[in-house]
């Protein structure tokens, strides 16, 4: 059975106090709200609604934990750059998840979630040129990947994979569709690579994020 079948809704994080402080690894997903990143947590977790899928972009407000067992989580983050998002919500949101992508000593991998058809943005890079100096991996799912042809698809997949390259040899790519189910099996041996990492690494002292 797959890992991330043992997936269970576990809290929801609006502070960094919030946070789970017994966590030993987790994997987090990032992506601009509406790009699917719902979608492809339910989809790897094999459920219908593990994560929350709403037509409403910027519904995820919180920092959604699911666990795995064994201290082990799959984390939600806040969907990013909603326009119509009050600006009374943005600031304290904003500030949430950069002090999670670049603080959190238990995170042991990012999993950005990008629309294939708009591929990196700016916003993309914004969150990526942050998470950089963590010297963490990242693997990009190029989401929506059948609403492109084949041809299109795999001509996006080679330029972000360049560009990614180009800024770090930890960060990867690949095509993904939550509604066709294809990239599930590559995203997950990924990220269960990751988990595997954490578990064989020496321990190390908490930060208190």
């Amino acid at each position: 059975m797959s890992l991330f079948r043992r997936a269970i809704f576990f809290k929801s994080a609006v502070q960094a106090r919030d946070l789970p402080a017994h966590s030993r690894c987790e994997v987090a997903f990032a992506g601009r709200s509406n790009a699917g990143k719902s979608s492809a947590l339910n989809v790897l977790a094999g459920r219908s609604r593990l994560a929350f899928v709403s037509k409403t972009p910027g519904r995820t407000q919180g920092i959604n934990y699911y666990s795995l067992g064994e201290d082990r989580f799959l984390v939600d983050l806040p969907g990013y750059g909603y326009a119509r998002l009050a600006k009374r919500e943005r600031k304290p949101w904003g500030k949430l998840l950069g002090e999670y992508l670049r603080s959190r000593s238990a995170l042991a991998g990012l999993v950005l979630v990008l629309d294939c058809r708009r591929a990196l943005t700016e916003l993309d890079w914004n969150l990526l040129e942050f998470f950089h100096p963590t010297g963490k991996p990242m693997h990009a799912l190029l989401s929506k990947a059948d609403k492109l042809s084949r041809t299109e698809a795999l001509a996006v997949l080679r330029a972000v994979r360049r560009d990614l390259g180009s800024r770090s040899p930890l960060w990867s790519a690949q095509l993904f569709s939550s509604l066709k189910r294809t990239g599930i099996e590559e995203a997950t041996e990924v990220i269960s690579a990751w988990f595997g990492a954490a578990r064989t690494a020496p321990a190390r002292a908490k930060k208190p994020l």
